[in-house]
């Protein structure tokens, strides 16, 4: 694979069904080819706990795209290359949520990879594999639960561990029914951070 949509999403509440903001780094040929964020307007409300993680406020999305507006800009970029996120089951649900929550078709599988499981296997001597230790250990600078900085760490993790001669476990999300494929055919749910 040349090509990887490292992606990171904030929600505004529990429900994890919604984005209040995505961002997107592109890493192509072992380097990061390009980035885009984006605030969105999650049309939903806003929990404390989530405003206070992220820093994204009801006030800051008013008048930002919605998700199918934004979806018309990043549904081709997400079709461009493999898929990557650290903890990845948590963004690929939440994507699929909102596919699925406007009614927006795209895939019915998507393939995706996660950095999470990967510096396991690169890293294994690390006392966890959460992306701030990860961060850290690399000496990334890291503005943590930031859609962009964590979508940037991310890359910059998936870089360093290919670099390493590890390939990442390339997995299969139904985005249907929300769920990992498991070999087999099997599913297993997504999971939250």
């Amino acid at each position: 694979m040349d090509r990887y949509i490292v992606f990171d999403v904030e929600t505004p509440n529990f429900a994890n069904e919604r984005m209040s903001a995505i961002g997107i780094t592109v890493v192509e040929n072992m380097a990061v080819a390009g980035e885009f964020y984006s605030l969105v307007d999650p049309e939903q409300g806003f929990d404390r706990f989530n405003m206070e993680l992220t820093g994204i406020t009801p006030e800051q999305v008013r008048g930002q795209p919605a998700f199918p507006e934004l979806w018309e800009r990043i549904g081709p970029l997400m079709d461009s290359g493999l898929l990557v996120a650290h903890n990845a089951p948590f963004d690929m649900s939440v994507l699929a949520k909102c596919l699925r929550g406007y009614g927006l078709s795209w895939r019915s599988e998507v393939s995706y990879a996660c950095t999470c499981r990967l510096s396991r296997r690169a890293l294994p001597g690390l006392p966890n594999h959460r992306l701030d230790t990860l961060s850290a250990y690399l000496g990334l600078e890291l503005e943590h639960h930031r859609a962009m900085s964590d979508s940037r760490a991310c890359a910059e993790i998936l870089l360093h561990c290919l670099r390493l001669g590890a390939e990442p476990l390339v997995s299969r999300y139904d985005m249907l029914n929300i769920c990992t494929v498991r070999p087999g055919g099997r599913t297993a749910r997504g999971y939250g951070r």
